[in-house]
């Protein structure tokens, strides 16, 4: 396997009593893992076993043997972790749904949807509860029992541009918009969505109608930011490089 290479593989159970030319050293798994996760050591490997997430098996040397099952479920601990932000205790409920011992229904390759608790939210995005709370507040995130990929994606975003002054009020013109375009979608598939039958051609045409005014907003944006200088692009002569600032944040039309 190189490295970069995705397989089909559902990461379930470690596989076993498999020929021992397909188990590999622990040295190998760093080598075929850390193209990707150059943070990878064997101390988090070993960390990862110690919580239950993978179960190498043991040679008679006592030493850790992977097969191909065992870095591919690395791989996607990995991945949730550096990607995702999950806690271990997700990654593991995700881990168990895909491989039939937590009952979930997910596919080979599919993972189940993220359930957290309002206290699992705040550590996995590094939000405060203020923060969270004006983001429901603002119509942001719903509030509720628990929270899915998409409240995790938006206390995360509003965590990143706090830095830069932006408060959940601010965002309140990005969720109109949001909204806007929904609503362009929903009218422009509604004669699908009225035809009886399957309801797949409303939900492909939604989804192609959506990703053309995403990438649509997308080049909008960039084309403002390069009428108004903010593209990126090579520096310009005399402006000073690396001089860290405080953040401008945003003012309201009365200057405050």
């Amino acid at each position: 396997m190189t490295s970069g290479h995705r397989s089909a593989f559902a990461p379930g159970r470690p596989a076993r009593g498999g020929p021992a030319r397909s188990l590999v050293g622990i040295g190998q798994v760093l080598e075929e893992l850390r193209p990707e996760f150059p943070d990878i050591s064997p101390s988090k490997i070993r960390f990862l076993e110690a919580e239950g997430l993978i179960a190498p098996e043991r040679a008679s040397s006592g030493y850790r043997r992977f097969a191909v099952a065992d870095i591919e479920r690395l791989r996607f601990i990995l991945t949730a972790q550096r990607d995702e932000y999950l806690p271990l205790r997700v990654i593991k409920e995700r881990l168990d749904a895909l491989s039939g011992d937590g009952g979930g229904r997910g596919g080979p390759g599919v993972a189940p949807a993220v359930a957290l608790t309002r206290s699992e939210l705040l550590e996995a995005a590094g939000a405060d509860e203020e923060l969270l709370a004006e983001l429901e507040d603002y119509g942001l995130v719903r509030h509720a029992r628990t929270y899915g990929t998409e409240a995790l994606t938006v206390v995360r975003s509003a965590v990143a541009v706090r830095q830069y002054g932006i408060q959940p009020r601010h965002l309140r013109a990005v969720k109109a918009a949001a909204e806007r375009e929904i609503s362009l979608v929903e009218q422009v598939v509604a004669p699908l969505a009225r035809q009886k039958g399957s309801r797949e051609p409303a939900l492909r045409a939604a989804r192609d109608v959506a990703a053309h005014i995403a990438r649509l907003h997308a080049t909008l944006v960039e084309d403002g930011l390069n009428d108004a200088g903010l593209a990126s692009g090579p520096a310009v002569a005399g402006t000073p490089q690396n001089v860290p600032r405080e953040p401008p944040g945003l003012r309201s039309a009365s200057g405050r």
